[in-house]
């Protein structure tokens, strides 16, 4: 049911951009998890398999299962301020709602979760009580993925589906190979080289899809692969120092490949000492990275003869980051007016005048 504030006649016209991200538990607890997971893997975008053959074996198994462990590696990562993705998501809205003042855009940012909170729904209800009639909708998703950003602008249609009064909308799909991003990550890079020297590989590792998705259209692995070339040309790196690889495997079909930790051992069983690994398909550090990248792989390196092991984190809101993402926002905006046009007192007065007669 629409449950949009009633209408102010004459009120000024405003614009958001409204950042999304997956989402996260409201606690690192098993109940906590239970009810996220529940959530993430009943969308149909992320695990395209019937309901009837699923949904038992989620409920009965997956989720019993999956959910306590998930939640002790959530609780090693978990801050005084929360999860690190929605802290870090908070964070990067204010950071780009500040560089888009500087610039002189009366825009509201918030950010909004596909799964758990804020979730899209209820930021989107609190916009329109704010009163915003422009709409920037974009997903911090790099690499365009039906199962991340597709279905998160499914999250935002679906409030547009039930609204009255619909704000004027526009979305980001990818920036795969922007000049503005990669430029952030390769100085990301060189500022970890300079301060630490650099590793005889650097492994840029994305999260896994499986690999039907490649076959039923789904243009994700050519993005990240599009991703580390134009990174290792940033950074002028020679095709042998650096390897593009896939994360986060679940289930025993066939993924996106070649695989993160395998490929680390094989380069350390293979000589190499000396290994960083970016993950330039999150754009806020998350347990995808904080854990399973910056601890769980760094041990099997290890563990497989490797002597030195680095994860460099996401952009979040690096000061050399947010004005690259305010200029792709802004690219996205043009042409919407700065500032409301004049209204005449009459006319809203008259409007309003009517609108009552109606409501008798």
């Amino acid at each position: 049911m629409d449950t949009a504030p009633p209408y102010r006649h004459g009120s000024a016209p405003r614009t958001a951009v409204l950042l999304l991200n997956l989402g996260t538990p409201a606690a690192p607890t098993a109940a906590a998890l239970r009810r996220y997971l529940g959530e993430f893997l009943s969308d149909r975008r992320v695990v395209e398999l019937p309901a009837a053959l699923w949904q038992p074996l989620l409920r009965g198994v997956i989720l019993p299962l999956r959910a306590p462990k998930s939640a002790a590696k959530y609780a090693s990562i978990w801050r005084d301020d929360g999860s690190p993705l929605a802290s870090g998501t908070r964070r990067l809205a204010s950071a780009l709602e500040q560089e888009l003042a500087r610039r002189g855009h009366a825009v509201l940012v918030r950010d909004a979760m596909r799964y758990g909170a804020p979730a899209t729904a209820d930021v989107l209800d609190a916009l329109q009580r704010e009163g915003v009639t422009r709409l920037l909708a974009l997903p911090l998703y790099p690499q365009y993925c039906a199962a991340t950003t597709a279905s998160s602008l499914d999250a935002v249609m679906q409030w547009f589906a039930r609204a009255r009064r619909q704000p004027e909308l526009r979305t980001l799909r990818s920036w795969a190979d922007d000049a503005g991003y990669i430029g952030a990550l390769a100085a990301k890079v060189r500022a970890r080289w300079q301060a630490d020297g650099e590793p005889e590989q650097l492994l840029i590792s994305f999260h896994g899809m499986p690999a039907r998705t490649l076959a039923l259209g789904d243009p994700y692995y050519c993005e990240c692969q599009l991703t580390a070339r134009r990174l290792a040309e940033a950074l002028e790196l020679p095709t042998d120092r650096w390897r593009a690889t896939f994360q986060s495997r679940f289930g025993r079909q066939a993924w996106l490949q070649p695989y993160t930790a395998p490929t680390l051992q094989e380069l350390a069983r293979g000589g190499c000492r000396r290994v960083d690994v970016i993950c330039p398909g999150f754009a806020v550090d998350c347990l995808e990275t904080l854990e399973e990248i910056a601890v769980e792989a760094r041990d099997l390196f290890l563990a497989a003869g490797g002597e030195r092991y680095r994860y460099i984190e996401c952009l979040n809101d690096d000061a050399a980051w947010v004005p690259r993402l305010a200029d792709l926002a802004e690219r996205q905006m043009m042409g919407w007016p700065e500032a409301a046009p004049a209204r005449d007192a009459l006319d809203a007065s008259r409007a309003r005048a009517l609108s009552a007669g109606a409501a008798d």
